[in-house]
């Protein structure tokens, strides 16, 4: 039983069939651009009183230098100090692979298995004579530690401020990527959406939907996907189990995927076929929500007056207050980039003022316990006088697309 156009009606081989390697793909960040970070951060560091900062393996040595590499237990990281070459801390046996990936210019250091690498980073520290040192937020304990005790019981400054001072406001070339894992993760939900019928598990979704975003060229297939249906749709990031679409029942989907790393994260929340009246009026008061946190952004405005915009709309329909059920259980919305959720966050706490290129997500989601849930969720970047839609909103609760 489907309720419109967009929903049910295809069936999977169809919906096969109608996927295409993206056709116009945003072009990788430049090496201009990435000096231009470097630069950046080492202004910060000054402002912060900082002589080095050491990036460790994840999405922050991405950011400064190309390497996309996870953390492990064995340490691969950016030093920077205020002048001279950057240095990357590598095990010997990664060169090869390093050197594949690096896309900045920069000063190899190698250890072997049985050496420290913390040994390494405090004699580069001490050649660039740099006494102070500031540690990526993300770095796992064990580094702070070991360093800690490389440095003669020195402990790392926090480098958040340096970090998230580079990273909070996209370039043109970083809203590219996202525009485009922004619009292919919408044209994987359209799909989704019509391959609906009933019995179909979420689970068998959930697999066509990574299909779908690998077939479009995203970097890795689905970075997640949440797909709930009746009753399971209360709960914000779901519940565990198969379960089986019904007629007549809500669907939740959340899904995205990342383009040269940056992502995408995208809710649509639609009935397959019909739904109560109650239902109809949380869908509205969601989307109602959505729209007042949308338009009180704007440069100089703190995140958490866009948290209080959506909670606004929902307290005087008699829901919350606050994080109260039924009501909005959680922020309105996440910063997002090169990680799905990073800063700033539009929450209440939050004084980060923002500023054009800064992006989030607006998702404030409402909840009806035990009974349903509705997410509307759309990311938006900061501009000069207000803010734009990397994706539309759905226009109507039987028209998840506009």
């Amino acid at each position: 039983m489907s309720g419109t156009r967009q929903i049910g009606g295809l069936g999977l081989a169809a919906a096969r069939a109608a996927l295409a390697p993206w056709p116009t793909r945003a072009a990788p960040i430049h090496a201009d651009e990435y000096q231009a970070r470097l630069d950046r951060a080492r202004a910060l560091m000054r402002d912060a009183g900082a002589d080095a900062l050491l990036i460790t393996a994840g999405t922050s040595l991405r950011y400064f230098s190309g390497v996309p590499w996870a953390a492990s237990e064995r340490l691969v990281a950016l030093l920077l100090t205020a002048t001279g070459r950057p240095i990357v801390i590598c095990p010997t046996f990664e060169t090869g692979s390093l050197a594949a990936a690096l896309r900045i210019d920069a000063d190899v250091r190698v250890w072997e298995e049985h050496e420290s690498p913390y040994a390494l980073v405090a004699a580069a520290l001490a050649e660039r004579h740099a006494h102070s040192l500031a540690l990526d937020p993300a770095a796992p304990h064990v580094v702070t530690t070991k360093l800690r005790e490389a440095l003669g019981g020195q402990l790392p400054a926090d480098a958040s401020a340096i970090v998230d001072g580079c990273r909070r406001r996209k370039s043109p070339a970083e809203l590219a990527l996202m525009r485009q894992a922004t619009a292919m993760t919408l044209a994987v939900h359209k799909l989704a959406a019509r391959v609906l019928h009933a019995g179909i598990g979420n689970r068998e979704l959930v697999r066509f939907i990574d299909e779908a975003h690998r077939a479009l060229g995203a970097d890795n297939g689905s970075t997640f996907c949440i797909v709930q249906f009746g009753q399971a749709t209360a709960y914000p990031h779901g519940l565990p189990g198969e379960q089986h679409l019904e007629d007549d029942q809500l669907v939740l989907i959340d899904t995205g995927c990342t383009v040269e790393g940056y992502h995408s994260d995208i809710t649509r929340c639609y009935p397959y076929g019909r739904v109560d009246g109650e239902v109809e009026r949380i869908w509205a008061l969601e989307q109602a929500a959505q729209r007042a946190a949308f338009e009180a952004v704007r440069p100089g405005v703190r995140c958490e007056a866009v948290d209080a915009a959506a909670r606004a709309v929902v307290e005087r329909a008699g829901l919350g207050p606050d994080y109260r059920l039924p009501g909005i259980p959680h922020r309105t919305g996440h910063g997002c980039g090169m990680a799905i959720h990073e800063a700033p966050y539009l929450v209440r706490g939050d004084a980060t003022p923002l500023a054009p290129g800064m992006c989030a997500s607006d998702e404030p989601m409402i909840v009806v316990p035990e009974r349903f849930g509705v997410r509307l969720e759309d990311h938006f970047h900061v501009t000069d006088d207000g803010a734009a839609w990397f994706t539309e909103p759905s226009p109507a609760i039987d028209q998840p697309f506009a």
